[in-house]
């Protein structure tokens, strides 16, 4: 069953189905069809998220457990409504003592039933990081202790961690010294601080909580999914939503899988992925999925709302700031060098390891080295310009021969001479030209290519490039500023006609900043020289308390208060939202201070300098105003936003609260309870032009659900004086038809205004190619939405 559109719920123990079984009268008064539910099944006590799943053989206690489910179910099935789930097949939590495989495979090393499900290199013990020192330190400090819990021994750590003693040592774990007893288990207590090095098995990304699974191997995908098939083949789930598909080994492979054993229980699943396409990358047609979860409609709008005019002197302006480049590459291409030779060196020793033992096995390569490979190897990852290709070691997807001649040529200039023919071998075996035994080293090597990506451009490089914050979130591409009317169209038609199901997001849990906050930080596009204005009287008015501070970092520090600036109401939290902003965008940066060693002292430099601000009359006064001044277009945006969304082919996905405006910033700020009492109230009075426009959309989609799940896009041409200011596009099935227009960049002439209306002249002779005027229908709003 294809939802016609999705409410996103985040469970955890504040928030569980109890409270969201309380909720399905107002999603259902609101137009929803389904919620899209955060993983359901049992993750780390206490988790407020969900992915560290402990777990997947059953539903999570701390959310009600599988009877509260079922009521969840019930409720929404009384209404036609029902049910699609966030599953994790990549990884598992492993902190805590909470996962009994976890557990099994530390007791039982190699032999263990469960060694199979974590992708463990076993040449050597398993390195276990969860010291906060040198293991020698950890047991003359006493942080170390045999005790005996459940009638079996078990080494504490900090009075935290629980690690099991193998079953040989269990009668003499009591007696034997703690350091030779260590020795004699099957793991190997270290530092955290050795994991980016000495790692022996693969983890998400840069979290050592989080071990990979290898859900590749038949046994482990029946024990990970037992699960949601039996919920899906009793109905009471309609679909999935996959996390992080491109972790796994082979995500075309899964997925088929996936849908193959969900068709044979019930033919129809809504079957969707986490997956961030770069520009221009295609979404694989022969995977068995709806779609993405959409990220990529999220860049393809948020492009849309940003005028091209104003990339130069934005870009300027944040070089002469910062001291930084004005364009993205060089930041890219720094931090991808910097993770990869830091947080990730021991999966690249790994993946050239994989490659020269390939090289090995052929004479005629003798003449490669080691280190040979390691420069391909690595310089290829500087470059690469998608999160993976497909390969599987005997066969690589057509697709993915493009992705590797633009590599080719994007590594050229980082190749020393004479070893281009490295790179080509390895590019090679990436497409299934080497020897049969290749698929090693193309697995870890697209294991590889896409935490970098996602750890060195999103994690990373997006906390130290600042043109403009709108542009850098969750699979956008700050090079590319902004998209044409055109470009938009031809998305939209190709989305019609290759994923008309696919999700259509603005926000989700993950998303850097709320989509209203991106949708006011896009005006600045247009209005540049007013920016750097407005700029250099908050400098000057930060100036006493900003010494010591970064001029980069202050510089991002208002544009993010601007952006999430909240009305007078909410004012009084807003300080300590913007630390904790702060806290992660500069540990992420890791310019000044990190997650691994924080410098604490310029961190509350920062804090203090953000607080001095907020505290100050004449800056509130003045972003006050700004924010006035700027709040006509700045709703335009998220009306068009909105509009869009709701209207475009595709399934629309609301995340939670964000019917009503969304000024949120980076998790967890993103994740903060949601006030339903104030968005049921709204709904009900029709007071909030957001809330109503979504209400009205999803009423058109309610109505009439084939016009747009299988209606065709036809964009609309506009011409005129301000042609350039309008997109239009009409949905058409039989002959039912609906037509949508926004206006687009109208700062200039919204700024200021306080009703939001263009002036009765503005637009002009600007006509859709039937001859209509565009000012009889944007006349006092920027959007129309109607019947022919």
């Amino acid at each position: 069953m294809t939802p016609r559109a999705t409410y996103r719920f985040q469970f955890h123990a504040g928030f569980t189905f109890a409270d969201a079984e309380a909720l399905v009268p107002y999603l259902d008064a609101l137009g929803i069809s389904h919620v899209y539910a955060s993983p359901i099944t049992t993750a780390r006590e206490g988790s407020t998220h969900g992915y560290d799943v402990v777990d997947p053989t059953r539903i999570n206690p701390e959310l009600g457990g599988e009877d509260a489910f079922q009521r969840l179910v019930a409720a929404l099935r009384a209404r036609d409504m029902g049910v699609i789930v966030d599953i994790v097949p990549n990884h598992m939590g492993v902190a805590g003592g909470g996962n009994a495989w976890w557990n099994d495979v530390l007791a039982k090393g190699e032999g263990s039933a469960f060694a199979r499900f974590f992708d463990i290199d076993w040449r050597e013990r398993l390195v276990l990081p969860i010291l906060g020192e040198p293991l020698a330190a950890a047991i003359e400090g006493g942080a170390l202790a045999v005790a005996k819990v459940d009638g079996r021994r078990v080494v504490v750590a900090y009075g935290e961690h629980r690690l099991p003693i193998r079953d040989e040592d269990q009668a003499v774990a009591a007696e034997v010294d703690l350091p030779t007893l260590l020795g004699r288990q099957h793991y190997r207590l270290a530092s955290w601080r050795v994991a980016n090095d000495e790692l022996n098995w693969r983890r998400f990304f840069t979290i050592n909580d989080l071990a990979g699974l290898r859900v590749e191997d038949p046994a482990v995908f029946e024990a990970t999914h037992a699960l949601i098939l039996r919920l899906y083949g009793e109905g009471l789930i309609d679909g999935v939503r996959v996390d992080h598909v491109d972790g796994l080994t082979d995500p075309a492979g899964y997925c088929r899988v996936l849908r193959a054993r969900m068709d044979a229980i019930r033919p129809g699943g809504y079957l969707v992925i986490e997956k961030i396409l770069a520009a221009g990358e295609p979404l694989a047609a022969d995977w068995g999925v709806d779609g993405t979860s959409g990220y990529d409609f999220m860049e393809e709008v948020a492009g849309l709302l940003h005028a091209p005019e104003g990339a130069e002197p934005l870009g300027a302006l944040w070089a002469e700031i910062s001291g930084r480049p004005a364009d993205f590459a060089p930041e890219e291409l720094r931090a991808r060098q910097e993770m990869l030779a830091w947080q990730f060196d021991a999966q690249l020793r790994g993946c050239v390891a994989a490659f020269v033992a390939l090289a090995r096995s052929s004479p005629e390569l003798d003449v490669i080295t080691h280190a040979m490979i390691h420069r391909a190897v690595e310089r290829l990852l500087w470059v690469f310009p998608v999160y993976r290709t497909y390969g599987t070691g005997d066969f690589a997807p057509a697709t993915d021969a493009a992705i590797r001649a633009e590599a080719r040529g994007r590594v050229q200039r980082f190749v020393p001479p004479g070893e281009g023919m490295v790179v080509d071998h390895i590019l090679g075996w990436l497409a299934g030209e080497g020897p049969s035994d290749a698929a090693e080293a193309v697995r870890r090597f697209q294991q590889l290519s896409a935490p970098i990506a996602a750890k060195a451009v999103e994690d990373t490089a997006f906390y130290r490039y600042g043109r403009l914050l709108s542009r850098n979130d969750v699979g956008f591409d700050p090079a590319h500023f902004s998209s044409s009317i055109g470009r938009f169209h031809a998305a939209m038609t190709a989305r019609a006609a290759d994923w008309p199901h696919a999700m259509l997001a603005t926000a989700t849990h993950d998303h850097k900043r709320g989509e209203d906050v991106r949708a006011r930080l896009a005006v600045l596009s247009e209005l540049p020289e007013l920016w750097r204005d407005r700029v250099a009287r908050w400098q000057a008015l930060a100036a006493p308390f900003a010494r010591a501070v970064d001029a980069g970092d202050a510089y991002m520090l208002f544009q993010t208060l601007f952006g999430a600036w909240p009305d007078e109401a909410r004012l009084s939290d807003y300080a300590d939202r913007i630390v904790g902003w702060q806290e992660k965008a500069l540990r992420e940066a890791k310019l000044r201070s990190s997650w691994e060693a924080p410098d604490e002292a310029y961190e509350t430099r920062c804090h203090d300098l953000a607080r001095a601000l907020l505290r100050s009359p004449a800056f509130v006064a003045d972003m006050t105003d700004f924010v006035t001044f700027v709040a006509a277009p700045a709703r335009a945006n998220t009306l068009v936003q909105t509009a869009l969304r709701y209207t475009v082919p595709g399934v629309p996905d609301l995340y939670q609260g964000t019917e009503l405006a969304d000024l949120s910033l980076v998790d967890p700020d993103n994740r903060r309870p949601v006030d339903y009492a104030e968005r049921k109230a709204r709904l009900a009075d029709g007071g909030d032009t957001k809330l109503a426009l979504v209400a009205r959309l999803l009423k058109l989609r309610r109505t009439d659900p084939m016009l747009f799940a299988e209606g065709a896009y036809e964009p609309i041409g506009v011409t005129g004086a301000r042609a350039a200011h309008v997109l239009a596009f009409r949905r058409t099935a039989g002959d039912r038809s609906l037509t949508c227009i926004v206006a687009l960049h109208c700062a200039a002439v919204l700024a200021g205004r306080e009703d939001g209306s263009f002036p009765a002249d503005w637009w002009g002779d600007t006509a859709l190619a039937s001859g209509e005027r565009v000012g009889e229908r944007l006349q006092g709003v920027p959007i129309w939405v109607g019947s022919d």
